[in-house]
């Protein structure tokens, strides 16, 4: 990691930190559930976080702009962009289930050079930065190499998730890997970066769903790129293919692609 990136890689951490304890408050109480424009649901839980993020980024780094998925953008067009999703799941999280995350992503010039996934519940958190290895709990991963597409595990957090055409692409990949999964949001992407999964293959993303993931996937080894092959930036979306491997990466965008 580039001694330029020490200091926000420390204040992804801290900020980790925040969101844990807050969410740690909210998980499996009875709290109110509110459903936003575009029928996805929100709690007091993930607007506190990001209100308590906000305010710690804009203290650290005045000059720097964030994209929250709560509370909308603020100084985007600055060179370091913070994006943050204080509940990546969030029906995982209002269902008791602990495969939700905080995503916390530093973008420069839009491309992620920071990410974080936080798992408060079970204390699991994987950290990614330019020039290191990933980290999952302080220790350097990687993920799993030289699996073929038949035995493949593939997760994808709803087959809901893919319509028109995304859903025949999807269908012929999920036809070709050995085993399809569903519902681990965020946290399929810690688990590919870890070894313990080879695909993640999801549509209908936003900056905050994907940025924070980047970072974590390339420092694991593995490969992350929308469905045409492209790097992934604060402007990408809504398609996501990651792999373990470049390989095995290159199989599955052919198979998307119809080839």
């Amino acid at each position: 990691m580039s001694n330029a990136l020490a200091p926000f890689v420390a204040l992804a951490n801290d900020l980790a930190e925040q969101s844990g304890a807050i969410l740690r408050r909210y998980f499996r109480q009875p709290i109110a559930v509110d459903d936003k424009s575009d029928a996805s649901p929100v709690t007091i839980a993930d607007r506190e976080v990001e209100q308590t993020l906000r305010a710690a980024i804009t203290k650290a780094f005045p000059d720097h702009g964030i994209l929250g998925e709560e509370f909308g953008a603020h100084k985007t067009d600055a060179d370091y962009v913070w994006v943050l999703d204080p509940i990546d799941g969030t029906k995982s999280f209002i269902t008791g289930k602990a495969t939700f995350g905080t995503l916390i992503a530093l973008c420069h010039k839009g491309s992620p050079v920071v990410g974080v996934i936080d798992q408060p519940i079970l204390k699991e958190r994987w950290v990614g930065a330019d020039g290191r290895p990933t980290t999952f709990n302080g220790a350097a991963i990687k993920a799993r190499a030289g699996v073929k597409l038949a035995d493949a595990l593939l997760y994808a957090t709803t087959p809901q998730m893919f319509e028109g055409d995304d859903l025949a692409d999807f269908a012929r990949l999920t036809a070709q890997v050995k085993y399809p999964l569903y519902g681990a949001d965020c946290y399929a992407y810690g688990l590919l970066a870890s070894g313990f999964t080879d695909l993640v293959c999801e549509a209908s993303l936003k900056p905050y769903d994907y940025c924070a993931l980047v970072p974590v996937v390339a420092g694991a080894g593995g490969k992350i790129t929308d469905w045409q092959g492209e790097a992934l930036t604060i402007a990408s979306g809504p398609r996501v293919l990651a792999a373990g491997d470049a390989a095995l990466h290159a199989k599955a965008l052919a198979v998307l692609a119809g080839h």
